[in-house]
Parts: C-alpha cells; structure tokens; sequence
C-alpha cells in the first residue's frame, strides 16, 4: 500500500514537471521559426533575462492585478453566498435570480469594462474590481445553492425527531453539506477574477496592472516584455488556483456528513 501510495506521489509531481518541460521546448522551437508573426516569437531565455532586469516593475503590477482579483473574488464569494442562500430560503426569489444570474453569466467582459470605467471613474481600480466580482460572483453563486439543498429528506427527518429548531438544522446540517460546494465555487471562481481582471485591465483604466502592460508592450513590439508579463499573469493565476485547491483539499477531507 505504501508503495502504491509513494508511486502516485511521485508521478503527481512528475505529471507537471514533464508538461512544463515539454511547453517550454514547444516554446523554444517555435521562437527559432522564421515565418510570419511565428518570427515575434522571443525565446524564453530572453523572456527570463528580460524578467530577471524589470523584475521591480512586474512585481508592482503583479501587486495591482492580485489585488485587483482578490477584491472582486471577495466581493462576488460575498453577495453570491448572500443571495444563494436568501433563494435556497423563498422560491419566489429564486424564480427572479435565475434569469438574472443567466444574464450576468453571459455579459460580455469586454464591453462592460469602458462602460464601468467611465461610471466608476477611468483613473481608479473600482471598475476593475467590479468586473472580477461580477465573473466570481456566478460559479459561487450556482454551487452555494446548489449545496444548499443537497442534504437528503432522512437527515432532515431526523433532525425533525430530535425537535431540532430552523436555526440548529442549519448550523449542524444545511451549512456542513454545503460548505464544500462553497469551496468548490470559489476555486472555479478564482480562475475566472483573474482572467477578468487582466481583461479589465487590458481594456482601459489606469495605466498600472499586467493587463495594462501586455497590451501597451505588445502594441509596441517589445515581445520580449509583453511575454515576460504574459508569465506573470500565469503565475498570478496560479497562486489563485494552488490556494483554492488546497482549501477545497481541506474542507472535503474534513467534511462530517
């Protein structure tokens, strides 16, 4: 068993380590080919050398983007839970929420982002934030209600026999089953703030946050530049992700019902 336990260890770290080897030599062939806009293609020993001298400078916008999403994943973690559970609690508001959590799902980023920035204020980082939140705000919202009613009729029985009021059923059942769906959402909702924000930024606003930069450098042909901060944008998102996934990891394992 222990064996068995030890290979699956392994090869979890190995899986990654042999996709990441093999993406960065598809990416160090593809920047030796010549032909077309392939040519714009920097090698990624120039991208680490271009990192390692403006490393000061990402790290300022890779501050403004984190922020940015965590803000927004805070925010729609926040109202999401808020209004799944005011819809898990009255039909009638769940009939109205539907459509519009539908409509929200589908809102195009980019053309919201000028419109909230002009509301908001195009020199601040509310129009950014908003945006996040609005993307965070779905997933967390369909898994909390989704949650909210996965405990099973003979659990609530039961706790109707021991003469269990509203409040202690939802502490001691309701709340329980539904944490991890809440966990569940906020991993999946990381991923979308993060792409969010960077499309906010990408789009107008301030002249800060990595979105900002990639499309000012690769406007101006900078490849170099641009991809050091596509790299950054990666590794924020994954910071998003890894922390997500380990706080999924430990509320599933403790999970009493």
């Amino acid at each position: 068993m222990s064996a068995v336990t030890t290979t699956e260890r392994i090869s979890r770290i190995a899986a990654p380590v042999a996709t990441g080897i093999l993406l960065l030599l598809a990416w160090q062939v593809l920047s030796g080919v010549k032909i077309g806009r392939l040519s714009l293609i920097p090698a990624p020993l120039d991208v680490a050398e271009t990192a390692t001298g403006i490393a000061g400078v990402v790290g300022e916008d890779i501050l403004v983007t984190g922020g940015n999403t965590l803000v927004g994943l805070v925010l729609g973690t926040v109202f999401g839970v808020l209004l799944a559970a005011l819809a898990a609690w009255l039909r009638p508001v769940d009939g109205m929420l539907t459509p519009l959590v539908a409509a929200i799902a589908v809102v195009p980023i980019v053309a919201l982002t000028p419109l909230l920035n002009t509301m908001l204020g195009a020199s601040a980082q509310t129009g950014r934030q908003v945006v996040a939140a609005i993307a965070a705000f779905v997933p967390v919202f369909v898994n909390v209600l989704r949650g909210l009613r996965q405990s099973r009729p003979v659990q609530r029985d039961l706790f109707l026999a021991y003469a269990a009021t509203g409040g202690q059923q939802f502490r001691k059942l309701t709340l329980p089953v539904a944490v991890p769906y809440l966990v569940t959402g906020v991993r999946i909702a990381s991923s979308i703030a993060v792409i969010s924000a960077l499309v906010a930024e990408y789009f107008g606003g301030p002249t800060d946050g990595l979105g900002t930069a990639i499309s000012s450098y690769a406007k101006t042909g900078n490849a170099a530049v641009a991809w050091t901060y596509v790299a950054a944008a990666i590794a924020v998102g994954l910071v998003f992700f890894l922390v997500t996934v380990l706080l999924e990891r430990a509320v599933t394992r403790r999970r009493p019902i």
